[in-house]
């Protein structure tokens, strides 16, 4: 009896559990690459109603981080400026601004269209709700904004520089040397190894890594790597 398929439909089956192999693992990997913080945040870099310069504020004029986030040293969550925190500068500076429209109409009775609403910033970093991080548990130990929020001083426009994903904090939390400094350089942006020398003799502490290993045994710092450090 002849046989009803060609000799080369034997292979018929192989081949197409290859392709079907194949298009999986494409998926997977895709989706291992697209679906991470890193790929889906970092970079993100939203319009704001007043388009706030760091690198004017922070760079040029020497601005103190908290100055307007206020809370970040005292409390679990750092704040955005309020109207007022902007006010106080802009009824007397650049006010013929057109940039600033959307803080007059907030904040001046005499401004045309004036409705007293807060600005609504767009916020920008944002961890799950089922994640705990208390930014002064960070700052009050050595970890400067730098570590998480990259070079926030020479922005035009703030991004998202770092994925801040689970296994972003636990590279921290197993080597924290890299990232703490002495408190009083929390807030500098320019700190770098050419400061070392102003907190230790010691001629073997020559990077801020070496120094960091100092502090971490200074402050006691011994990061948690639990699941419970994060989620309560």
């Amino acid at each position: 009896m002849a046989n009803i398929f060609p000799r080369w439909s034997n292979l018929l089956p192989l081949k197409i559990a290859v392709c079907a192999g194949s298009a999986a693992a494409g998926v997977a990997l895709a989706f291992a690459y697209y679906a991470t913080p890193k790929a889906q945040v970092v970079g993100y870099q939203p319009s704001q109603p007043i388009p706030f310069s760091h690198k004017i504020h922070v760079d040029q004029l020497g601005l103190d981080c908290r100055y307007c986030h206020s809370f970040v040293d005292v409390a679990g969550h750092s704040n955005v400026p309020t109207g007022n925190t902007c006010w106080n500068c802009h009824q007397h500076v650049q006010r013929e601004s057109p940039k600033l429209a959307p803080l007059h109409k907030s904040m001046d009775p005499a401004f045309p269209g004036y409705d007293g609403k807060p600005i609504e910033w767009v916020r920008i970093h944002k961890s799950p709700d089922y994640v705990y991080f208390n930014h002064s548990a960070h700052v009050n130990r050595g970890i400067s904004c730098q570590s998480c929020h990259g070079d926030v001083h020479k922005m035009e426009v703030v991004w998202q520089d770092q994925p801040h994903s689970m296994g972003w904090c636990l590279e921290c939390h197993r080597a924290p040397e890299k990232h703490l400094r002495p408190l009083e350089e929390v807030y500098n942006f320019n700190y770098g190894d050419a400061d070392v020398t102003k907190y230790s003799r010691d001629q073997s502490v020559k990077t801020t890594q070496d120094l960091g290993l100092k502090l971490k045994e200074q402050f006691q710092v011994k990061p948690k790597e639990s699941c419970a450090t994060c989620h309560h």
